[in-house]
């Protein structure tokens, strides 16, 4: 539960602030992307990735996402933290950033991970307004084959704006 709640405080940020339609589109349609490391056992190698699942977790996206920066630094055969560091970045409305880490998750070839890189890919173009972009990838998505994230994809599809704002 308290994995969501930066996703949720956001939206509430966004909404008191009379968010733009972007800013709106991307609260709705960023959510972190599940723990699935926090039940590993630490070991010394990956205690920094644990602290940074640890803060990711509990919504501290600026400290998981320094915490899973160091780690990815050091211990380079697990990248799967990039996901993670990804949705800390879209999460401090960095979807520039956040799309980098993606573009080093493609590049590791953990072949799992598609989906995700292909859908947060898509999310971080909502977020950074390039809803022309948004639309051709959640059309990809949407059109395409058995995709996880297909449903959000069509979603989508009927809320972005018909112009781009970039």
């Amino acid at each position: 539960m308290m994995r969501w709640m930066g996703a949720w405080s956001l939206s509430l940020v966004l909404t008191a602030c009379g968010g733009s339609e972007q800013e709106e589109l991307c609260a709705k349609f960023f959510e972190p992307y599940p723990d699935m490391i926090s039940e590993r056992t630490r070991t010394n190698l990956n205690a920094t990735y644990l602290d940074g699942m640890a803060m990711y977790a509990a919504g501290n996206y600026e400290g998981a996402r320094d915490s899973i920066a160091q780690f990815l630094k050091v211990q380079r055969a697990d990248l799967t933290g990039y996901i993670y560091l990804a949705c800390s970045y879209l999460a401090l409305g960095d979807p520039d950033k956040a799309e980098l880490q993606l573009d080093h998750l493609g590049r590791a070839n953990i072949l799992h991970y598609d989906d995700q890189i292909e859908w947060y890919r898509v999310v971080c173009w909502v977020c950074g307004g390039q809803f022309d972009r948004a639309r051709a990838g959640a059309q990809r998505i949407a059109d395409g084959r058995a995709h996880t994230y297909r449903s959000e994809a069509k979603r989508l599809l009927k809320q972005l704006p018909e112009a781009s704002t970039k």
